[in-house]
């Protein structure tokens, strides 16, 4: 098989594990086989409570697993600071903080090095104010560090996965049988649309029909689905193209697409191909190119950490060691955890208490509270 085969019968097994999550463990085998990695995990990470979430995983020891959910994924250095990138873009370690400093680290010492990883690489999928979900890909010492093809591979990955990772999210992960797609999306609170490669609606749900109604965010001149903005409505119609040349084809267009409505709200619309996989049986069934799941979205409130790092002028050291020293008695514990000398911490903390204005640590506690508490 060569790699245009491969990266296409992967993208295709990501797709459908969207609508069946059942999918999503032999997904991730042929993903980390492809990028060349040893374990890949799909995690979420809430940055208020430091906690972490588990989507699915492979390649990873279970109990190793199971102690990162409960103990070594809220010491993690690379958060928050991974969070502020921008989604799909590839980072590693040094992006977030020097590569020494993270091998001293609590996190690498007990959970990352006795399982033997050399290397690692992630990319955030989503955010919202208060968290956010990874992508990550881990290499063992027998497979070698990411080398630049590692890295052009799991880019190619990435924008797929958040694909699929979205339109997850708006059926709620419920099993879904590909052949009998529009029955089983009928009560969707999201509006779904079944289109051909023109656009042409094949079918819709009862919320896609109000939508499309209502004239607000969405039209259906002639049978064809398009937007009261003219940008997003060109952006549609060429995705609706692309997407009868299958999943590859459409590489990154259609994962989110902004929508905006005439009194203002915004929507946004997630693309998923039905020319191939098992998704195949339900575009022959229709005669369809796509099914497209459209969404009202919230506010684009910035994040507690976004904020609080913007206001006060925060460097990333000095985050990593506000959002530890709240949650930590001593000095010489956030030393440990961070990986780095308790003179560090000290001089970190005396600047931290210069730009907030504050003199203890309990008034740090005090501060990061309120930002978290505010609407």
């Amino acid at each position: 098989m060569n790699e245009a085969e491969e990266i296409s019968r992967l993208i295709g097994d990501i797709y459908d594990a969207s609508l069946d999550p059942a999918l999503w463990p032999v997904a991730f085998e042929k993903a980390n086989r492809y990028i060349g990695s040893s374990a890949v995990a799909l995690t979420s990470r809430d940055l208020v409570t430091k906690k972490s979430g588990l989507y699915f995983s492979f390649g990873h020891d279970p109990a190793f697993m199971q102690r990162y959910l409960e103990q070594y994924g809220n010491i993690n250095p690379l958060f928050p600071t991974a969070y502020f990138f921008d989604i799909e873009k590839t980072l590693v370690v040094p992006d977030c903080l020097p590569l020494a400093e993270f091998c001293r680290t609590r996190f690498a010492v007990e959970w990352v090095l006795p399982q033997g990883f050399v290397d690692t690489m992630l990319a955030n999928l989503e955010k919202s104010p208060a968290s956010c979900a990874v992508f990550t890909v881990m290499f063992h010492a027998r497979n070698g560090l990411a080398n630049d093809e590692a890295r052009h591979r799991f880019a190619l990955v990435v924008p797929h996965v958040r694909r699929a990772l979205l339109i997850g999210d708006v059926i709620d992960r419920h099993k879904i049988e590909a052949a009998a797609l529009a029955d089983s999306l009928d009560t969707l609170v999201s509006g779904m649309f079944i289109v051909s490669g023109t656009g042409r609606i094949i079918h819709a749900n009862a919320s896609g029909y109000a939508m499309v109604t209502e004239a607000r965010v969405l039209r259906a001149p002639g049978g064809r689905l398009t937007a009261t903005d003219p940008l997003a409505d060109q952006a549609l119609l060429d995705i609706f193209t692309v997407a009868g040349a299958g999943d590859a084809a459409l590489g990154r267009r259609g994962v989110a697409v902004p929508l905006k409505a005439r009194d203002g709200d915004r929507y946004v619309a997630h693309v998923l191909p039905l020319t191939s996989g098992a998704r195949r049986k339900a575009g022959v069934s229709y005669g369809a190119a796509a099914a497209i799941f459209v969404r009202k979205t919230g506010l684009d409130l910035p994040s507690p950490p976004i904020v609080i790092a913007q206001e006060f002028q925060l460097t990333p050291a000095e985050l990593r060691v506000l959002f530890s020293i709240i949650e930590m008695d001593s000095v010489s514990e956030v030393a440990r955890v961070l990986g780095i000398v308790e003179d560090t911490v000290r001089t970190h903390l005396h600047r931290l208490f210069e730009k907030t204005a504050t003199a203890r640590q309990a008034d740090l506690v005090k501060l990061v509270a309120g930002y978290c508490a505010a609407p």
